[in-house]
């Protein structure tokens, strides 16, 4: 999402400004892409501009590339299942809580439901 300061002129602008539409029908073909570095320099001007044509893939998808997107659409799934599931919840948010400040521990529940659900896909995928 674009962000964008106004004041007497455009402090800084930074994000996608327009984006090509996958179906096509908006004229819009190249992304307008802004960006603004907060560093210590010398120069105040770190805000960029691009244009960038759309990309059509030249190389079809690896084994590996299937098999991880068929990973996140089984755990996304799996994770608004049990998000939604009333018998677990009481369940699940204990164990976020006492999981919370661990070291390693997830600090958002929807973290929490990722790496549980992403283990039990692993486990039933890979043995």
């Amino acid at each position: 999402m674009a962000k964008v300061e106004w004041s007497a002129g455009i402090d800084h602008v930074s994000g996608a400004l327009s984006k090509p539409s996958k179906s096509g029908q908006h004229s819009c073909t190249k992304m307008l892409l802004g960006t603004h570095r907060v560093a210590a320099t010398e120069s105040k001007d770190c805000n960029r501009l691009y244009l960038r044509r759309k990309v059509e893939r030249s190389t079809p998808l690896s084994n590996r590339e299937v098999a991880v997107r068929a990973r996140f659409t089984a755990v996304r799934a799996a994770v608004a299942t049990r998000a939604a599931d009333l018998s677990k919840q009481l369940a699940d948010q204990q164990a976020f809580m006492a999981q919370k400040d661990q070291p390693g521990g997830k600090k958002t529940l929807k973290a929490y439901y990722w790496s549980i659900c992403g283990a039990e896909y692993d486990q039933q995928h890979n043995g």
